[in-house]
């Protein structure tokens, strides 16, 4: 069993907080939108790292990082790119991977928006931990933690932190 810690966009910043999140992890992926070569060797020193090149990411980060990984770890074949988008939504680049040759796991970044979604159509489980950093939109700043073994994912956490300066969202279910 590999226990998991994903995160996106941290364009060069990063919490201890989701450092402390991802302690117990084996294994960190990062989506992309790294920031730098120095936040992604700090993330390397702290746990092993595989990692994409993003958008915004300078030419040595992507000399070390590729655009696009495609690995596997413990029975379950992963693809993993910045840009990619979810069910019905892929990007251009990506449909033709998930038509001809789908992944278990597809994990993207680039949207920070925080999205698990399973794709019935290719079998695929599709994830984006949404932004770990403080540049962006988004309000609240989201990792993801999961276990793999023997294939199969369990045991998926979101670590939700507030934008500095910014109050954290009520998480009330309205119906």
């Amino acid at each position: 069993m590999k226990i998991i810690g994903l995160l996106s966009d941290t364009h060069g910043q990063l919490d201890d907080k989701f450092l402390k999140f991802f302690e117990p992890c084996h294994q960190l992926w990062h989506a992309g939108d790294i920031g730098s070569l120095k936040l992604a060797d700090q993330l390397a020193a702290f746990k092993p790292l595989v990692a994409v090149s993003g958008n915004i990411d300078d030419h040595a980060t992507r000399l070390v990082y590729p655009m696009e990984q495609r690995f596997t770890i413990e029975g379950m074949d992963v693809y993993m790119t910045h840009i990619g988008g979810f069910p019905g939504h892929y990007a251009a680049n990506v449909r033709p991977l998930l038509q001809h040759n789908p992944p278990k796991i597809f994990v993207c970044g680039h949207s920070h928006i925080l999205r698990v979604m399973y794709d019935k159509k290719y079998g695929t489980l599709v994830m984006n931990p949404g932004a770990a950093g403080l540049q962006g939109f988004h309000q609240v700043r989201t990792a993801l933690r999961f276990s793999i073994h023997n294939g199969e994912v369990s045991g998926l956490e979101i670590c939700e932190l507030p934008r500095s300066g910014v109050e954290m969202p009520k998480n009330d279910i309205i119906l």
